[in-house]
């Protein structure tokens, strides 16, 4: 709404040729100013008022028809098909053998799944349709997806050590006990970055390691979103005193801020789908995914925001998890990097710059052409992601 609003203050300062114009929008600006030249300036008023208003109407249906809308996930502890076999505070496992066709068979053996710690687990189990975990189980895998849930009193002080060296590691022990020999990892965006340390601190448990979207240099795509951290670092330690955690709703607001277009767009669209569209299912589940945020502990807060947007630590070699240094080139197992081409929350550049720094001999890379989460839940998801990752994992080397 501000954006639609502040193109109306600005159309006086556009026909005065006083507003300064990336250099890739030059040519645009000059045809659309000639184009103004035919219409009294009063009347592009009205034009860019009605528009703006049109958008904003849709955009506000869009969220009622949305707010409004039956689907609802079935809570995690409804989920009767889907047994947890781990648990330790927050932090479960999620068991998808049961979801395979043929119980009790897993020729493929053990998949652990480790998803980003601000978003919850199940974007790789949107639904039934849209479900890598699922995919893997009708391939012959017995999935297990990490949730980290929401921090609770016994994750309070944790850091980046505590979930990384502390939980995932314990879990990948004991899911390669379980297994009886080491298994694959797939992490995806900043599960990603875990799975990749948790890889190093016990190189013994991992058997291939696959890379989802992950960012590793946080500077190498531009500086579009570490200056957005920068600006609101000098806030952190004042909210992090006040709060216990980092609030949802910062996260949110700073992951708005790379694309603020989006949402209005995404809800214009949603409001011209039939109810009970598979479209419309698919559109209430994501978006229940994407407002169903973790907050961070104060400690993770600070590691993640300031130490790998700000002062890009992983990429400059000086990030360490237990005292061990975190360095892709020490990886000893088979990793393949996923880097969606359209990717806006994790530049391409940015996952890229994790690829090359793996050992040349291990390493393969796959790019979709799709964005952060079309990769995983889009309609050509299964195609250019979930097949090639699944014929990957069965690779003989």
């Amino acid at each position: 709404m501000t954006s639609w609003l502040s193109s109306r203050a600005a159309l006086p300062i556009f026909l005065k040729q006083l507003l300064p114009w990336k250099a890739e929008l030059k040519d645009q600006a000059a045809s659309l100013l000639k184009e103004a030249e035919a219409y009294h300036p009063d009347d592009l008023a009205q034009a860019l008022d009605r528009v703006a208003f049109d958008r904003h109407a849709g955009f506000h249906d869009g969220v009622r028809a949305y707010q409004r809308h039956p689907y609802r996930r079935p809570k995690d502890d409804e989920r009767k098909d889907i047994p947890v076999i781990w648990e330790d505070g927050s932090t479960r496992v999620y068991d998808y053998g049961p979801t395979a066709p043929k119980k009790g068979t897993h020729p493929g053996g053990i998949v652990l799944l480790v998803p980003s710690l601000v978003n919850r687990g199940y974007i790789l189990d949107l639904n039934e349709k849209r479900s890598f975990a699922r995919y893997l189980a009708k391939c012959g895998y017995r999935p297990l997806l990490v949730e980290w849930g929401y921090p609770g009193l016994d994750e309070a002080s944790f850091g980046l050590d505590d979930y990384i060296a502390g939980r995932l590691v314990t879990v990948l022990q004991d899911v390669a006990d379980l297994n009886g020999g080491p298994v694959p990892m797939v992490g995806y965006c900043m599960g990603g970055v875990l799975a990749l340390a948790a890889t190093l601190l016990d190189p013994a448990q991992v058997s291939r390691l696959v890379l989802l979207a992950t960012p590793w240099d946080f500077m190498v795509a531009g500086p579009t979103q570490s200056r957005i951290a920068a600006a609101f670092a000098p806030s952190l330690p004042h909210m992090l005193a006040i709060h216990d955690t980092l609030p949802v709703d910062v996260l949110q607001s700073l992951f708005a801020s790379l694309d603020p277009f989006m949402i209005g767009e995404k809800f214009r669209r949603f409001e011209k789908m039939a109810t009970d569209s598979a479209k419309a299912h698919d559109f209430v589940g994501l978006e229940d995914w994407l407002n169903d945020g973790v907050p961070l502990p104060r400690r993770v807060a600070v590691d993640c925001l300031i130490g790998w947007y700000v002062e890009n630590r992983p990429a400059k070699g000086q990030w360490q998890i237990d005292g061990i240094d975190i360095n892709p080139a020490d990886l000893s197992c088979p990793v393949l990097a996923v880097i969606p081409e359209n990717d806006r929350i994790v530049p391409p550049e940015s996952a890229k710059a994790l690829f090359d720094a793996c050992p040349e001999d291990i390493r393969s890379d796959l790019h979709p052409s799709s964005g952060h989460i079309g990769m995983m839940v889009g309609s050509r998801a299964e195609k250019s992601t979930w097949v090639p990752v699944v014929e990957w994992l069965g690779k003989q080397d």
